[in-house]
Order: C-alpha cells, then structure tokens, then sequence
C-alpha cells in the first residue's frame, strides 16, 4: 500500500506522527518514506511494507494529511504506475528529466583521446546540446579489445565538458569502486559537470552493482535493458535499484539478442517505450547505435540509426543516446556503428522533426479524449 500525503504535509508535520500512529498497530507492517518532485509540486509518499491486507483502505484514506491511497502489487512497488500514481521526475544539473521531456545524449561509445573528447563536446556546445555520452569504462567481448582509459581520464575529461557547458554526461560504472572515482575526480576540478551513472546490458542483473548504483543519491542511473532479459526482468532489476532509495532512474532500450533482428545486431525494441511509461513511472531512454550497428543507409536516403532513432521518438521516449565520433573508421570502440559528426546538425534535425510528430500525436489524443 502506498499512501500519498497532501502537499502541506511533510515528515516533520503532526498530521504524519498521527499516521505512523495509527500504523503502528499492524504488526509485521514496515514505513518507508519516500520524497521526490512531481510536475507541480513536491510529493511524499509512505509505503507500507508487509502484509497490508488487514490495513482498511478506507480508514487509511480518512486520515488526516493522506490525500490518496493505493493498494499496490508486489511487483515494481518503488518505480510502479500502479494505475493511479503519478511519474517520478527529477531534477539534476538545472535539467528536468521525467516522462515528458525530451534530451539527446551524444558523444562517444569509449573516449579514446582528449582531441576527440574536445571536439565532440565543442560540436554539441555550438548546437545548444549540454548532454553527451562518454565511456571510461568499457566492458569487451574479447580481452584483448580496448577497455577504456578508466579514472585516468577523468579529470580532463570532467574538466573539457565544463569548458563547453556540457551539464550532464552519461558513463558506463562496472563495478561500485568505480562511483568512488568519478566522484573523486568531481571533487579534484571542483565539480565542473555531471554524471548519470550508466548500468550496462552485461551488468544488467548485477545485483551487487545495482546495489550500490542504488544506495548513492548523488548520481541519477540509466539502467540498459539486458540484451537478453524480458521486460519483466530488467524492471525488476531497477526496482533493486530504487529500494535501496534512488529513485532517479531512467530506463533505456537497446534492443534484444534474437537472429530475428538480423541483419541489424540486435532487434529493435523500441515499442515497448509506450509500455514501460504505462507500467512505471520512469522516464524512458532508446539507444539506437547498438541495435544497428552499423552506418547503413535506406534507398530513401535515411540511416537506419534514424530511422529506428526516430521510432523511438514518435512513441514518446525522452532521451535519445546516440554514439558520434570525429573519425568513426579509427575508433578504438564501435566505429562501424559511430555517425560522422559532420551529421550531428541533421540528427539533431530528423529528431526535432519526430519530436514534433509525437507532440501533434499527443495533443491529437487528447482533443479525442475530450469529445469520447
């Protein structure tokens, strides 16, 4: 059960002792108190834990300072919908992200040298871009593939996004010590950038990492669907993240292993951005460089990038992780899948255009809505 107290009641009001003490007469039945802002206002929530079934809706709903409550399933108790709750949104380095914004995160699969870092992030600074993509750390397929620069390169390259205004940048982390090292090298330039702490498709049900990813709240997380997990799966896998009380999550699709999506690398599965904004209240990322894989273009003139880029657009996602890089054919990482950033201006163009597509979808919905 959760119940959602009225916006003038905080922990510290006696309208909330009253609640707790009425709580406390059900046995086996733990609080968990959760805040977080909603698109008007500030909310907080109480979760009862345990058996709630011999909690009265109705007298729960009649106390004092508790505008709503909601029985709720077992599954995604922290990040679900339930029918009736509303999106969870957040704040982070001045920029709104919840179900009904939009960002595009470009940039680097893995930084292989500053002269490139740079001109990524002065290509985005010139096109009012402050979000970017950056890999420090780089789980391979084969040992002997490049990994990554790791913490070395994060001191100039925290300090390059800063020089270009770049406010958010979004890493992959492989292992808890590796917050450690972004956070320390935050601190050693004095915090000129932010981070989102990506958890990849490898570590996808890496319940130790999520844990940890989970127990911070300095950084928001971008949980990567596993490459071979349902749904279900990986929303679970992110609600190990939120109870451990970080719920800044949002949620990107990479597309799913199956021979069913060749010749691309992996089939797309950006349908489902529709279903997992019914199902939670997570925002929701599409990363259409994996699923690709390549640069290969339409007889209509289109990369398929954009194309499933796109896709991914009309149904509503809010962030768009793509890779660019300054010379895709000496990549150290994912070259063949990298677009030139020569393109960038057009990307940005083909998303603005798909972006306006959903806007009119949405606001055509809704004129249906009022006259049904």
């Amino acid at each position: 059960m959760i119940l959602i107290l009225k916006p003038e009641v905080t922990p510290e009001s006696p309208e909330f002792q009253k609640i707790k003490d009425y709580l406390a007469r059900f046995e086996g039945i733990r609080l968990h108190v959760a805040q977080y802002e909603g698109v008007s206002r500030q909310v907080t929530e109480i979760h009862l834990i345990g058996d709630t079934a011999r909690v009265p809706l109705e007298e729960v709903q009649a106390l004092p300072g508790v505008e709503r409550a909601i029985r709720v399933s077992a599954k995604y108790r922290q990040i679900g919908r339930h029918g009736a709750l509303e999106p969870i949104g957040f704040e982070y380095q001045g920029l709104r992200f919840d179900q009904d914004s939009f960002h595009i995160f470009a940039g680097l699969c893995a930084v292989d040298t500053r002269e490139n870092a740079e001109t990524i992030f002065k290509a985005l600074s010139e096109h009012g871009v402050v979000t970017a993509r950056m890999g420090a750390y780089k789980p391979r397929t084969s040992p002997y593939d490049f990994q990554g620069h790791g913490k070395e390169c994060l001191p100039w390259l925290f300090e390059l996004a800063g020089k270009y205004g770049i406010r958010v940048i979004a890493m992959e982390v492989l292992a808890p010590h590796h917050i450690e090292e972004i956070w320390e090298a935050l601190e050693k330039t004095g915090h000129p950038t932010g981070v989102m702490l990506q958890i990849g498709t490898r570590n996808a049900q890496n319940f130790e990492l999520l844990r940890a990813v989970g127990s911070q709240t300095e950084f928001p997380i971008l949980y990567k669907r596993g490459m071979g997990l349902s749904l279900e799966e990986s929303l679970n896998a992110c609600e190990y993240i939120a109870s451990e009380g970080n719920r800044r999550i949002i949620f990107c699709l990479r597309g799913v292993r199956t021979h069913l999506g060749d010749p691309h690398r992996n089939l797309t599965d950006f349908g489902h951005v529709p279903v997992i904004k019914r199902l939670t209240r997570l925002p929701v990322c599409v990363d259409p460089s994996h699923p690709i894989g390549s640069r290969v273009e339409a007889p209509d003139g289109i990369k398929d990038i954009y194309h499933v880029a796109a896709q991914g657009v009309i149904a509503g996602t809010n962030m768009v992780l793509v890779e660019f890089h300054p010379h895709p054919e000496t990549a150290l990482c994912d070259g063949p899948q990298a677009l030139y950033l020569e393109e960038l201006p057009w990307f940005l163009e083909h998303m603005r255009l798909a972006r306006e597509a959903y806007l009119a979808m949405k606001n055509l919905a809704e004129r249906q809505r009022g006259q049904v």
